[in-house]
């Protein structure tokens, strides 16, 4: 191999990988399905099956304007580190135990598809 792509090979191996590379939106909303869904609903209207019973209600993630406000990062340590860590619901659980890093930034891609 040519000196100058053996240096372009191990660069690009040096790159940041984006977050939702281990399985992105697909593998986000598998997730989604097993571990959300039961408060947020299948589509992320915040009407799944436990919702009726939860005050506050869950955040309907499928609203724009409420997403706007959300960023990424928060996003992510809402469902790595629970609702409180974020200033919000204490009934939001959280994942960090469940789910790798990896797993967390695939649902946060889900996420933030939903209001798109």
């Amino acid at each position: 191999m040519h000196k100058m792509t053996i240096m372009i090979v191990v660069a690009t191996a040096l790159l940041p990988v984006p977050a939702f590379a281990a399985g992105g939106i697909a593998n986000g909303k598998n997730l989604f399905a097993q571990h959300c869904a039961t408060c947020h609903g299948v589509g992320g209207k915040g009407d799944g099956a436990a919702a009726a019973a939860l005050s506050p209600k869950p955040t309907n993630l499928t609203d724009k304007a409420t997403m706007a406000k959300l960023k990424d990062t928060e996003i992510f340590s809402a469902i790595k580190k629970g609702g409180v860590a974020v200033g919000k619901s204490p009934l939001m659980p959280p994942f960090g135990s469940a789910l790798k890093d990896g797993e967390i930034h695939d649902l946060v891609a889900f996420v933030t598809s939903l209001s798109k």
